[in-house]
């Protein structure tokens, strides 16, 4: 049985179909057995909700394949912006994919990577910001980041001097880390407080490996280091992305895909800590597809998300499906 096979088994009526989305974290790429790209995308986007616009996040797609290895993630860039000028001609409809671009920029080249940043601005107009993963482990079985990170990445002094050229160009960070890092991107928040700081996917709370079997305390320590990074107020929580094999649910090993309900067991006590904490106009739910899709469908996944918003006010909810993304990430509509 293959994904969509597998996914298909769970069908469920779409929760307020009619509720403007943006989707501000999907990734493209075209890998061997691996295919996602804007058909993909589209028949996600329209399989029930709303989506109105996404957000593209870097995953190492389509570098240059020469040049200054330094500039090679540029092509990403040009690569995305040609996949949002295929949508934005109305040709696929009425959804504006790739409103917004978060690509990659090597931060460790310390004031150097400003030539680089400033290429991936000229690349597109919609280029917003970047993200260089820090998400490391010791544990073999904890994957560390494609960036290939160090330990202690956002404390490291190169990396910080080429942090400093975000803020100089109005640029925002997106932090993709693991739950025991998230002190160490506080400190980074309070060092840059002119520079916005996007907390993707809840600060990756891990679930397997030495973590497994240890979710309660976990939690504990991840509601008290959310708290304190919330206090940061140039910070902002993308709420989503935590149905990965890493998470250590489990529901890709499951014979049926995870249903809403399911979902909403299993990782309301995240979102709304983190929903408690940050305010709803510091929160955006997003998708992390096709990452997360090895657990539950694209519709699945929003109709959980709605659920999980369900007691929130109407404006509350704009702004965690909509408005605080298209805001953070200066997009039209």
């Amino acid at each position: 049985m293959d994904t969509e096979q597998w996914l298909a088994q769970v069908s469920e009526e779409i929760v307020d179909p009619q509720m403007p989305i943006c989707d501000p974290h999907h990734h493209l790429w075209d890998h061997p057995g691996s295919r996602y790209l804007l058909d993909e995308l589209m028949l996600d986007t329209g399989s029930g909700h709303n989506v109105v616009s996404t957000v593209f996040v870097e995953c190492a797609s389509m570098y240059r394949a020469a040049g200054p290895v330094a500039m090679q993630p540029v092509g990403e860039t040009e690569f995305v912006n040609g996949v949002a000028a295929m949508s934005a001609s109305g040709i696929y409809g009425d959804m504006r994919a790739c409103a917004g671009i978060v690509s990659f920029a090597d931060l460790t080249l310390g004031a150097a990577v400003g030539e680089v940043l400033d290429a991936h601005m000229a690349a597109s107009p919609r280029f917003r910001g970047i993200r260089h993963a820090s998400s490391w482990d010791a544990s073999k079985e904890v994957r560390n980041a494609h960036t290939k990170p160090t330990e202690h990445l956002l404390s490291d002094v190169r990396f910080r001097e080429g942090y400093a050229e975000l803020g100089k160009r109005g640029l925002s960070f997106d932090a993709w880390l693991f739950h025991p890092q998230i002190p160490e991107l506080t400190d980074l928040a309070r060092a840059f407080p002119e520079t916005t700081i996007i907390f993707d996917h809840f600060g990756g709370p891990l679930g397997i490996g030495p973590y497994a079997g240890k979710r309660e305390p976990i939690f504990e320590q991840w509601k008290n280091d959310v708290s304190e990074l919330a206090s940061c107020p140039n910070v902002v929580a993308k709420i989503g992305g935590i149905v990965m094999a890493i998470n250590g649910f489990g529901f890709h090993k499951a014979d049926k895909p995870a249903t809403s309900d399911a979902i909403v067991a299993a990782t309301g006590p995240y979102h709304l800590h983190a929903i408690e904490q940050f305010g709803a106009d510091r929160c955006m739910f997003e998708s992390n597809f096709p990452v997360d899709k090895v657990s539950c469908s694209y519709p699945v996944l929003w109709n959980a998300f709605k659920k999980l918003a369900k007691d929130f006010s109407p404006s509350e909810k704009a702004a965690l499906f909509h408005d605080t993304a298209t805001r953070v990430y200066r997009l039209e509509g």
